[in-house]
């Protein structure tokens, strides 16, 4: 597929893998992209960036069902149809279940997975006006599988899954495509407390996940064979994973605590 007089939008596409996919997209030739971010600064230092880019700059929230439901008309009104849908935005408060506060737990619902819904359900009359549309989920590969003091952002990340292929099977008959991404540990913002840890790069992780979604793959799984290797064990001999997990318990439960980006 050809990217050039594509119309895309984006959630979270001014910081992180969002941006280095704004930026991917922009150098294959795109010219219209709608962006949902909650920072008004970054939205507008990314059209400055980017002049000749024509950007509908969409300010808020993507927990406020409002703001998508504007996002959805503001493109039906500006470009009539949308080709590329790209559910991006998310959020992370880790640690222990008990200790997690109540509105940390539902924001990350409500931005990791709410949306994801709501911002589809409003975008696919949009996209079924397109010859041929696209839509790229990007959960996490705690999503595929389940970790201790993940608790909340893994089950909003599995979910993330378990709706993107039921929605790949559901639009199939209206020449949409739906690929899921999983990445591993990305060298972002929401990852800045683990210094020294190795990292994907985001403008990696952005390139490969959208090529995935060009070929329209189903998923794009980040961590190599190691993590593939997991997910495997997780289905066929969890058990096994348990025992694995439980011998460096006390290190990953230091590792989560703090751990929040939002």
């Amino acid at each position: 597929m050809q990217l050039k007089g594509k119309n895309v939008l984006i959630t979270g596409g001014t910081r992180g893998i969002g941006k280095c996919m704004v930026e991917y997209l922009i150098e294959k030739g795109v010219t219209n992209i709608a962006v949902i971010a909650r920072d008004k600064k970054n939205l507008k230092l990314l059209s400055e960036e980017f002049a000749d880019v024509n950007f509908i700059r969409i300010t808020g929230d993507v927990a406020n069902i409002q703001v998508l439901r504007d996002a959805a008309a503001r493109i039906e009104d500006k470009w009539g149809h949308l080709d590329i849908l790209i559910n991006n935005a998310g959020i992370v408060a880790a640690g222990p279940l008990e200790d997690i506060q109540d509105e940390d737990l539902y924001d990350q619902v409500a931005i990791n997975y709410t949306a994801v819904m709501l911002l589809t359900k409003y975008c696919i009359p949009l996209l079924k006006f397109s010859e041929d549309a696209y839509i790229l989920n990007i959960s996490s590969g705690l999503g595929l599988i389940g970790m201790p003091f993940y608790a909340v952002y893994g089950s909003t990340k599995a979910a993330v899954r378990q709706f993107s292929d039921s929605m790949r099977r559901e639009l199939a008959p209206f020449n949409i495509s739906v690929t899921c991404a999983f990445p591993t540990a990305t060298d972002t913002e929401m990852m800045q407390k683990f210094t020294g840890r190795k990292m994907d790069a985001p403008d990696y992780v952005a390139q490969r996940s959208l090529e995935g979604l060009l070929k329209k793959e189903i998923q794009v799984i980040f961590g190599g064979d190691d993590r593939l290797k997991e997910n495997t064990l997780n289905f066929e001999a969890p058990e096994e994973l348990d025992k694995q997990v439980a011998q460096n318990y006390e290190e990953r439960k230091t590792a989560s605590l703090d751990h929040k980006a939002v």
